[in-house]
């Protein structure tokens, strides 16, 4: 049997071509997309500055039972991510993905004393 591998899938890009009425309606829902508020979401969490730069992050979570199950997840957030910009009109440009396999990240330090508990 072998066990559920939990993947965070980080999206990247920049907004491209943007309305003068597209830019405002996104730094009005600024507040929402704050950097501070970053989450990894299976429906995907979007952060952006437009304030700052015209950059944007999705951040997706997904699982799967072995490790090549990475790739299918990640092509899943890259074109979730894409059907969210495209959907209401945002262009963009520069997509790229970088993905991580949980179950193979380090052990943090509160991780491996819980770990040498058990």
């Amino acid at each position: 049997m072998s066990a559920i591998r939990t993947f965070r899938i980080t999206v990247r890009g920049s907004f491209d071509g943007l309305t003068d009425d597209q830019t405002a309606e996104l730094l009005a829902a600024a507040p929402e997309h704050d950097m501070l508020r970053a989450e990894f979401t299976a429906e995907g969490h979007l952060t952006y500055d437009l304030a700052a730069r015209p950059f944007f992050t999705f951040r997706f979570v997904d699982t799967g039972e072995a490790e090549e199950d990475i790739l299918d997840a990640t092509a899943r957030a890259e074109l979730a991510a894409e059907s969210w910009l495209t959907e209401r009109g945002y262009g963009f440009k520069q997509l790229r993905s970088q993905a991580q396999d949980m179950s193979l990240a380090p052990l943090g330090k509160r991780q491996r004393r819980e770990a040498a508990r058990a």
